[in-house]
């Protein structure tokens, strides 16, 4: 079959042996029945493939949690025709736990000492023919991120598939002194690993450099206070960085819908086609690559911002510092950087989430990222507030929506958090500070451009059928959003939406927020002034001047305080918008999970903005 197994530790490198040897030929997707993220890829060398699993990751397989019990399965069920243990040369102690725990397995197996970059800079080296000789598997020192060395890796595969070596497993044995129990002890005792992982290592490393010291820009970065002052602004500084990067690209995809609208507009209409198929090609077709485009750029980079953060040690600090309070959500510290970054873009937070170890942390960081309202809808609700109430009123609307952000975070981190990560799952972090080092920047782009690739390829199939549907029901040939199908259904249903404090047109504005927020204003404008049609104001973003003085006369004699504040809150607290969607179905491979985020979103902005509804009801009217 030539399946190659990858196992080790997380922040062992697995992703980036994968990445680099499997390149765009991989697929991602869930074990069968788990919430485990599965990846799978191929390869080409000497004219035969081989197909390489990267293995879920976990320190050790005990079988006490999902990730475990899948590898343990997969390795002992004869899946892998050879497994490649990685490990932290840097941290070849603390790595080897994982190896000793593989050592009770008769599986072919070679070992890579990985970052053997770092372990330099450290000063440390490692003998690894003797390594390999007390093994009875071949060693290779490696350093994967700088993108040398495969096809040295890859002749070694080749070569252990023909002619495969087993691990001893006890270092008496590689001494010529056979223990038969030795396989059972290394199983069940957890003294007999590290004896084990002593006995092996006695002698094999040798430290020329003295002891680690310190930074001083970690002795403030460590601080119980103003560590988590530095973490939040680097983070912060991050988000902008990714900003700039992606501004280029973002300004040339914004010339798409002007430069490819008009002619496709004056050429079908040319050709006398009917209205319907000229609106569908000239607004959904430029304005679905602006989306995707932009989308995929803004992913591109917050992945090289991440990837550049992660790789130098930064993230490390960084879940040291916020492990302790974002436990409490079952999350992991390395949450708090996909979390500050939903402030600014939901996107760059799903996106960011690539960070967290494993497949359920990951689901329920996007999840709890949801919760927290990007940039746009600041541009929104103080416009909106300001309508209807005086400026110390809108400070206590912002407030509100403020303090609800923790209190939706809690509630879904109690509604899924437990099904994503179980309490028998979860434990304290237990971590070594990797010194930092240099970033591979190769590397870091070259990730950042597959993931970028992938997210576009995806995001063109998911927005553009969205964006087909909401046409659908938005689209009127007269412009009068009386025409449109979104006015039939919203006003058949207006008894339901005003239950939960929204009339017709609130509910149509509710509707279009989940599309983009930028398009709430220019769609308000559209259903209670008339003056433009739902459907060009959704695509193009509310583009064009919307005279909020004459919207605010209209609004304010058409709806009631209540309503309004209702509807922000609902707006606020629902579906980020489309392009939200879309990252979060690429980042989880799942679309139930997908469904059901959307699902509680909506279902629990509705809840909400009945409560709020009916609470300010009697004060404003």
């Amino acid at each position: 079959m030539n399946r190659i197994a990858l196992l080790g530790q997380p922040n062992s490198g697995k992703s980036t042996v994968f990445n680099q040897l499997t390149g765009s030929r991989q697929h991602v997707g869930n074990w069968p029945g788990k919430t485990v993220e599965k990846n799978e890829g191929s390869y080409s060398y000497n004219n035969e493939k081989y197909t390489v699993v990267d293995l879920p990751g976990s320190y050790g397989l005990s079988g006490n949690s999902d990730e475990e019990i899948i590898t343990e399965k997969f390795i002992k069920g004869g899946n892998a025709d050879l497994v490649c243990v990685l490990v932290d040369s840097s941290q070849l102690e603390r790595s080897m736990y994982m190896l000793a725990d593989f050592a009770s397995m008769d599986v072919p197996a070679i070992l890579i000492l990985n970052m053997m970059d770092v372990a330099k800079v450290q000063g440390k080296t490692i003998d690894d023919g003797k390594l390999s000789e007390r093994l009875g598997i071949p060693v290779l020192p490696f350093t994967a991120a700088d993108g040398k060395g495969f096809d040295v890796l890859k002749e070694l595969i080749a070569r252990e598939l023909k002619e495969p070596h087993r691990l001893i497993s006890s270092p008496d044995t590689a001494a010529g002194d056979p223990d038969e129990n030795a396989s059972e002890r290394l199983l069940s005792d957890g003294n007999a690993k590290y004896e084990w992982i002593n006995g092996i290592l006695e002698g094999i490393t040798n430290k020329s450099q003295k002891d680690y010291v310190i930074s001083g820009f970690d002795k403030i970065l460590l601080k119980p206070f103003w560590g988590k002052i530095v973490t939040v602004l680097v983070i912060l500084v991050g988000f902008i960085a990714a900003m700039l990067i992606m501004s280029p690209f973002m300004g040339i995809a914004g010339m798409l819908p002007k430069a490819l609208g008009g002619p496709i507009a004056n050429l079908l209409t040319g050709l006398h086609a009917h209205p319907w198929l000229v609106s569908v090609f000239s607004m959904i077709i430029p304005n679905t690559l602006f989306f995707c485009i932009s989308m995929s750029a803004f992913v591109f980079g917050v992945n090289i911002i991440f990837g550049y953060l992660e790789e130098v040690g930064f993230l490390a600090r960084a879940a040291y510092q916020f492990d302790g309070a974002l436990s409490k959500l079952g999350l992991q510290g390395k949450a708090v950087a996909p979390l500050l970054m939903g402030m600014g873009c939901t996107i760059g937070g799903a996106s960011g989430t690539r960070v967290m170890d494993n497949w359920g942390q990951k689901m329920l960081t996007m999840m709890v990222v949801w919760a927290v309202p990007c940039a746009s809808i600041w541009s929104v609700i103080p416009v909106i507030s300001g309508m209807f109430f005086p400026a110390w009123g809108t400070a206590l609307v912002c407030v509100g929506i403020i303090i609800y952000i923790f209190i939706l975070m809690f509630i879904v981190s109690k509604v899924f958090g437990n099904k994503l990560v179980p309490e028998s799952a979860r434990s304290g972090m237990i971590m070594e500070l990797p010194p930092y080092h240099k970033a591979h920047w190769k590397y870091i782009i070259k990730e950042a451009w597959i993931k970028c690739f992938d997210m576009f390829k995806r995001a063109l199939r998911t927005v553009t059928l969205v964006s087909i549907l909401f046409w659908g029901f938005s689209f009127s040939p007269s412009g009068n959003v009386e025409s449109s199908l979104l006015y039939k259904v919203g006003t058949f249903i207006e008894p339901v939406t005003k239950f939960f404090g929204m009339g017709w047109r609130t509910f149509m504005a509710f509707i279009s927020a989940a599309f983009a927020k930028e398009a709430v204003l220019g769609t308000l404008n559209a259903v209670f002034a008339g003056q433009s049609n739902v459907a060009d104001v959704a695509f193009n973003s509310g583009a064009g001047s919307v005279d909020t003085m004459e919207l605010s006369n209209i609004m304010s004699e058409t709806i009631s305080g209540a309503e309004a504040l209702a509807f922000m809150f609902a707006c606020t607290f629902s579906v980020p918008c489309l392009m939200a969607l879309s990252t979060t179905y690429k980042e989880s491979h799942s679309l139930k999970w997908t469904v059901k985020t959307a699902g509680f979103y909506i279902g629990a902005a509705l809840v909400l903005s009945c409560i709020v509804y009916h609470i300010a009801l009697p004060f404003l009217g």
